[in-house]
């Protein structure tokens, strides 16, 4: 059985695309969205962050704010405002940001080969996420917003995407963030048989980009839905779930980066001397410095950026994930000198994602709310795959792609 399947998306009239594409439930909290969505009835926020249309006190868990999203996304089909495909298609969903474009496969994902490691993950979920995203999904019966793959490039997808492509899109526009959106939809038999065939027999396995919360949400509500179901063939439409899947060449991860709040009781010149045995230190004054290079790191630390490059010695080059920046950044600094051993827990660290630039870094050592700032060069593609291959799990907060997936393009319906 392929590992990908066409399906009757759910998807926006042509003249609504724009205003109902919204951004991934996670990269805003309840008070942005309701802003955001403010004046624009058709934003699919009503649907993925339903809270904004409830009081501002309600907790965002309650079984309400899950009747809400079934609600509001009923409402959309009832208005006309999604409309349902005809026949069961798969969707070429291109984005262009800087001048790159990346072209992904909009199909359905199957539970099965989420279960069987066909569906390769490399990080770990919190229960409390994995368990909000299963409501969602259980009660509103649908896969809001999909969940981003990457597979080894292959050149018979190529072929179909480049052909496809040089039609007119379904949908062209671009956001407020300058990303251009493009949707093409292919429903032709044969060729939607061939991409069933191709990702039958070239493309062995997946991998977890981002939304790894949404694919085990998915995955174990499907599940349910197979227990409970006397009748279950596996071709239910619980069996698969919303994911787009991009060729790893194509995909851009930026840096992920840390700042904390404090440096354990040290001064800056003892701690500098500390990371110094780790780490060639050289300062960089008062511009702001990025890394180049896998091993460098940025330090900002009282008002001066540091080039940090790690030892010979730091790190196995065998290790996937003991070679990754991130490890030797927590092993070499951040456990052993400020006392940072538990990533997920932490409540002296936070995460940036390079999106917003090494000046947020700055900004928030200069405000006084952080005590330093660490920049990473981006892991790769090829760390990832590697990692996942080997069955490994990535630290916390290691990737970040841009761009990130629209909600709302394409909807899959579980029943």
């Amino acid at each position: 059985m392929s590992i990908l399947k066409p399906f009757r998306g759910f998807r926006p009239k042509l003249e609504l695309a724009q205003k109902v594409a919204s951004p991934p439930y996670d990269v805003l909290n309840s008070e942005e969205a309701k802003q955001e969505a403010q004046g624009n009835p058709y934003t699919f926020l009503h649907v993925n962050k339903p809270e904004i249309d409830l009081p501002a006190d309600v907790d965002i868990h309650a079984a309400e704010v899950y009747e809400k999203a079934k609600s509001n996304f009923q409402k959309m089909v009832a208005q006309g405002w999604l409309l349902q495909e005809e026949q069961p298609a798969f969707y070429i969903y291109a984005q262009t940001m800087f001048g790159k474009t990346q072209y992904g496969l909009v199909g359905g994902s199957g539970v099965e080969d989420y279960k069987n490691n066909i569906i390769k993950k490399h990080e770990l979920t919190r229960p409390d996420k994995e368990e909000d995203r299963m409501n969602h999904v259980r009660v509103a019966n649908i896969n809001a917003g999909p969940v981003f793959f990457a597979y080894k490039d292959n050149s018979s997808i190529d072929e179909i995407v480049a052909k496809k492509t040089t039609e007119k899109p379904s949908y062209d526009f671009t956001g407020e963030d300058k990303v251009r959106h493009q949707m093409w939809v292919i429903t032709c038999p044969e060729t939607v048989a061939k991409i069933e065939s191709i990702f039958d027999k070239e493309i062995p396995v997946v991998y977890v980009a981002d939304g790894h919360h949404r694919t085990a949400a998915a995955a174990r509500v499907g599940e349910e839905r197979q227990k409970n179901n006397p009748n279950h063939t596996g071709n239910e439409e619980y069996n698969f779930f919303l994911s787009v899947n991009f060729p790893a060449s194509q995909l851009t991860i930026i840096d992920y980066n840390r700042v904390v709040k404090d440096l354990n009781g040290h001064s800056d010149d003892e701690f500098l001397v500390k990371i110094a045995q780790s780490f060639d230190v050289e300062k960089k004054g008062a511009s702001i410095f990025k890394p180049q290079n896998l091993h460098e790191f940025s330090m900002y630390l009282s008002g001066n950026w540091y080039k940090l490059t790690a030892k010979s010695g730091t790190f196995d080059p065998k290790d996937p994930v003991g070679v990754l920046d991130v490890t030797i950044l927590t092993n070499e600094i951040l456990a052993p000198h400020l006392a940072i051993k538990d990533l997920r827990t932490s409540d002296r660290i936070e995460f940036i994602g390079g999106i917003r630039g090494l000046e947020e870094l700055k900004k928030r050592v200069d405000a006084g709310e952080m005590k330093a700032a660490f920049a990473l060069y981006p892991v790769s593609m090829e760390q990832l795959m590697d990692i996942a291959d080997n069955d490994l799990i990535m630290p916390p907060k290691v990737t970040w792609f841009e761009p990130k997936l629209r909600s709302g393009l394409i909807v899959h319906e579980l029943s």
